[in-house]
């Protein structure tokens, strides 16, 4: 298993490499794929060895070789958190179609979740695409079953949508976006419905801390926009990683007529 998580380290980082490209420019409207990447001051296209993932950052000392502006520490960070996101699910699960499946979907929330903190976008082209693509996989593969899928959507993008509606009715203004609604839909197409409760508990208690940290040290204070999707996102790749288990407990325990039977 380690020659495969090695393998998958590798991959991550290239498609972390290649993130980057869609985090800077889908927002904006532009190709993912024309122009090569580029050096935003200079215009001057990067070379090869100077675009390997990481290594060229600290090689260059986060620096453009023509012109040396600084080239933010953003882009190591997203490749080696997809590279180690990638490396711990081949590492849990082996390699398998749903191995595949988390690793796109892993892949995706990185994507979504630094768009989401750049622009409070979560753009329709993953979430629709991907609940769309997560009920076509569980119809597809057999590790995993529709009927748990359908539900991780409509208890997903349900429980959302009653509470945005509800502090809709109760404060007079929007307190979450449609696109958080669309991508716990998305998580519950991939992940099942036994997953939803688990991310939304993990994403609410970890919003609420660095929420509030935020928000003192804001001068907009409790007005402050928090961007939802990166702590949805974060939840649910820990589920992947390590909540299944004690997801499938609880369900167990309190809804044992729903548990899934082995």
């Amino acid at each position: 298993m380690l020659v495969e998580a090695s393998f998958a380290l590798i991959i991550g980082l290239l498609l972390g490499s290649f993130a980057n490209v869609v985090i800077l420019r889908l927002p904006k409207g532009e190709s993912v794929v024309k122009p090569r990447s580029h050096c935003p001051g200079c215009k001057k296209m990067v070379v090869w060895y100077d675009n390997i993932p990481v290594v060229s950052w600290l090689i260059l000392r986060a620096r453009c070789r023509s012109c040396g502006i600084k080239i933010s520490w953003r882009y190591p960070l997203v490749e080696l958190i997809t590279a180690t996101v990638f490396a711990l699910i081949v590492a849990t699960y082996g390699v398998s179609w749903t191995t595949l499946e988390y690793l796109i979907f892993a892949w995706s929330l990185v994507v979504v979740s630094f768009i989401d903190i750049d622009h409070f976008i979560l753009p329709d082209v993953f979430t629709l695409s991907g609940i769309l693509i997560g009920l076509a996989g569980a119809l597809l593969n057999s590790e995993r079953g529709f009927w748990p899928s359908l539900g991780g959507v409509l208890l997903g993008g349900g429980f959302l949508w009653l509470i945005a509606y509800l502090y809709l009715l109760v404060r007079r203004e929007e307190g979450m976006g449609g696109g958080d609604i669309k991508l716990l839909a998305w998580m519950g197409a991939v992940l099942g419905w036994t997953a939803v409760p688990f991310i939304i508990i993990v994403a609410s208690i970890l919003g609420s801390i660095l929420g509030l940290m935020l928000t003192f040290r804001s001068k907009a204070g409790l007005k402050s926009v928090i961007p939802f999707g990166p702590y949805l996102a974060f939840a649910a790749i820990l589920y992947i990683l390590s909540g299944e288990a004690l997801s499938l407990w609880y369900v167990s325990l309190f809804l044992p007529t729903f548990a899934p039977v082995n």
